[in-house]
């Protein structure tokens, strides 16, 4: 009788083919590193993290050690890491630019688009999408954490490792949108045996509640509306000891738990943060339905990524007895260990002279054959890994830009790239608008905005495949010389082309500057004057 083994399909099913990944998400003993298996970590969640330690494995060239297999001459040239840096790349484009609602004519717009955007430049915030958004790229998700400064002024801004994320999901949520109401970042901080430090879990808790009892109301400065609700931050730390009689994450007993103070010298135990919503943004990678978390832009090509890195072993293994191939001798006097009457091993050197025998033979094996098929297979997978990933060769560097036959076939090449960017960057459609609207409400509560609606900002991204950076300049000063453009919408179309313009309005501003009438008269009267010089002289 054929026994069925029981499949799961999931968000992370393209690593179900993976013994060590089943093994981690049972808490069998694996050489997974971290803490995938500890009693703490829900079991809802062992697959996600399982599945984020196997991609980062791939991202560092160390997937065949991981998974227990003979990793010593396994050979891995960092395709892996390739397809996620081009893909970050082409996601966030040349430029990242905060733009608020109504900026192009509206000065208040423009007062609270300057406020971001020095918000932006001291919290370093490129840099630090860069590494978030990496994170997304590569695992599926990313999390920003937000928090008010009394010593700056400001919000900071922090990113956090999606693997420490463990929202608390509304029970039969079915839209992976829908926010939670409590969220925990937990992690491990390991034993130092130099200090005598016990290994401990330390657990950052969030959530939305009643204020007080629940008769008590409040009205933030971003709402007329009076509400009972507030956001409590709870920071707890536990010996790992403790953890394991006590349950997961959830449901860990606080009776046990040793809470940290803030430099205010308050303890985090539910510390009311004044705020009517978790200063948390999840920014998965991908549109996933239901599923609250991303998907990996790895995980379609897991198994083409370990068949090349045996094609890639396979194929240096064979250039090594090409290069020094395997010869045989027969009727010569090979060299005799005095001691022990056996032949010594002989080494092939240039210039090596054999004395043969009248009856002598020398043959060699010549691989390079083998060594042809190879690569020619090695190319055949990194094409199918081009089509997977839906970046082209020209991305991946694999095509030469003389063997593109046209233009027009290499704009038809980015066809399936344009797609998935466009995907991605709908996933993130509404996170960032929600990154920004916190950090006004932030300096609303700081006192630095003042009460009332806040206008929305976005994160414009900017553009990232080739463009014809005349063509697009000739496209906009038509359209607006006939007047079916507007200047605003010209420049705002010429940022998208990949021209260094910083700042649309500033520029719209600039343009139509030297285009007043104002400008012209100048020129004018100094003709008028230099004319009239010339008659007195």
């Amino acid at each position: 009788m054929r026994r069925w083994r029981k499949v799961l399909i999931d968000t992370w099913s393209a690593l179900g083919y993976k013994p060590s990944f089943h093994a981690a998400v049972e808490g069998r003993p694996t050489t997974l590193p971290g803490s995938v298996g500890a009693s703490w970590v829900p079991e809802a969640d062992r697959r996600r993290l399982a599945a984020y330690t196997f991609l980062a494995a791939y991202d560092n060239n160390q997937a065949a050690v991981l998974l227990g297999e003979n990793g010593d001459d396994r050979r891995e040239y960092g395709d892996a890491s390739l397809i996620v840096d081009q893909t970050l790349t082409h996601l966030l484009g040349e430029t990242q630019q905060i733009v608020v609602d109504g900026s192009d004519d509206d000065t208040v717009a423009q007062e609270r688009e300057a406020l971001l955007r020095e918000w932006a430049q001291k919290e370093q915030l490129r840099m630090r999408m860069q590494y978030a958004e990496r994170n997304a790229v590569l695992l599926g998700d990313t999390v920003y954490l937000l928090a008010w400064s009394r010593a700056k002024g400001r919000p900071v801004l922090k990113t956090i490792d999606p693997g420490f994320y463990f929202p608390v999901l509304p029970d039969g949520a079915l839209d992976g949108e829908e926010y939670p109401q409590r969220v925990h970042l937990a992690w491990e901080v390991p034993e130092d045996a130099a200090t005598g430090r016990k290994g401990s879990l330390r657990r950052v808790t969030y959530e939305l509640g009643p204020i007080g009892d629940g008769s008590a109301r409040r009205t933030y400065p971003w709402s007329s509306q009076p509400t009972t609700v507030t956001c409590y931050l709870t920071d707890a730390e536990w010996d790992l000891g403790q953890v394991d009689r006590t349950g997961d994450i959830d449901a860990l007993s606080l009776s046990h738990a040793r809470f940290r103070t803030n430099a205010d010298g308050q303890v985090l135990n539910r510390l009311d943060l004044q705020l009517d919503f978790i200063p948390l943004v999840h920014v998965p990678n991908t549109i996933n339905g239901a599923e609250h978390y991303g998907q990996s832009s790895l995980l379609s090509a897991a198994q083409l990524l370990d068949d090349l890195a045996a094609a890639d072993t396979d194929s240096q293994r064979a250039s090594a007895t090409t290069g020094s191939p395997i010869i045989g001798l027969s009727g010569s006097r090979l060299p005799v260990d005095r001691r022990t009457g056996n032949p010594l091993p002989v080494q092939v050197e240039p210039g090596m002279v054999w004395p043969l025998g009248d009856s002598g033979q020398l043959s060699t094996v010549d691989t390079s054959a083998q060594l042809a098929e190879l690569r020619a297979y090695v190319e055949t997978l990194r094409d199918r890994l081009s089509v997977v990933t839906r970046l082209p060769a020209s991305v991946l560097g694999t095509v030469r830009p003389s063997e593109v036959p046209s233009g027009y076939a290499l704009q038809l090449s980015f066809g399936p790239l344009d797609a998935m960017v466009r995907s991605m960057r709908l996933a993130r459609e509404a996170k960032y608008p929600l990154l920004l609207k916190m950090v006004q409400r932030l300096y609303q509560l700081g006192g630095v905005l003042p009460p009332g609606k806040n206008p929305r900002a976005a994160m414009a991204f900017g553009a990232y495949l080739p463009t014809d950076l005349s063509a697009a300049l000739e496209l906009v000063a038509r359209g607006v010389q006939a007047g079916v453009l507007s200047l605003e919408t010209g420049v705002r179309l010429l940022v998208d082309a990949g021209f260094p313009i910083e700042d649309a309005a500033l520029e719209v501003e600039r343009i139509r500057a030297s285009a007043s009438p104002s400008a012209a008269p100048r020129g004018t009267n100094r003709s008028q004057e230099d004319e009239e010089a010339g008659q007195a002289a």
